[in-house]
């Protein structure tokens, strides 16, 4: 329970406190992967696993030129897809998911991406954090993405104890308004980027920081 002046407030009290606050400084965030279609967003948070969305964007510029369809995916050469995404990292893993993803998406879903949870948890290389992402900004469906920001200010923010990304998930879940799953965690990354950063979080100019366990102490 923090306490505001003489206000007690609650983690769902100091959620609403911190989205007025995100709304004026990030009211346009929205993923920074560059993507113009829902298979391309897919395989890009895909190749973003354990890598910059920098760094991924400067990939997909070249894959999804070279690669235009789900087609062209499911029958890649597996050793040339491996070195088209090298750069990413794990890139063996990554393109043998990507494959029999598309494989699977081909085979069974018609071509297309499916548009709930269960489906999309079904495809090679697909976690939760993938399947929200894709469903908040492709279906607009809510869902909460865990990513390495999401997990570091919600931790400080005292909003979960949690390591697991899925028990974080089911935390914030009960906390932030359901409208405002998808658009909040952008806009946990943009300030994770700009002040609340891993190593040397800037505290000092944080606008949430009255309603942050971590900037109070």
């Amino acid at each position: 329970m923090l306490l505001i002046g003489e206000m007690k407030m609650d983690n769902k009290q100091k959620a609403r406190e911190i989205i007025k606050v995100f709304d004026k400084l990030y009211n346009d965030a929205e993923c920074t992967l560059k993507y113009s279609d829902p298979l391309q967003l897919l395989i890009a948070t895909q190749l973003a696993a354990q890598c910059t969305d920098e760094r991924v964007n400067i990939v997909t510029e070249t894959l999804f030129k070279k690669y235009k369809n789900v087609y062209d995916f499911a029958n890649a050469d597996i050793a040339e897809l491996e070195q088209d995404i090298r750069s990413t990292g794990f890139y063996r893993n990554k393109a043998r998911n990507i494959i029999n993803c598309c494989k699977m998406i081909i085979n069974d879903f018609g071509g297309k991406v499916p548009n709930t949870m269960e489906d999309l948890l079904k495809l090679p290389g697909v976690g939760r954090k993938t399947a929200n992402l894709v469903l908040g900004d492709i279906f607009g469906i809510p869902g909460i993405v865990v990513d390495t920001h999401a997990k570091r200010l919600s931790q400080r923010i005292g909003f979960t104890k949690n390591d697991d990304p899925e028990k974080i998930e089911y935390d914030l879940m009960k906390i932030i308004p359901r409208e405002n799953w998808s658009k909040f965690c952008h806009q946990l990354v943009y300030h994770g980027r700009a002040v609340c950063n891993a190593r040397k979080p800037k505290c000092d100019e944080c606008l949430i920081r009255p309603y942050c366990d971590y900037g109070r102490i």
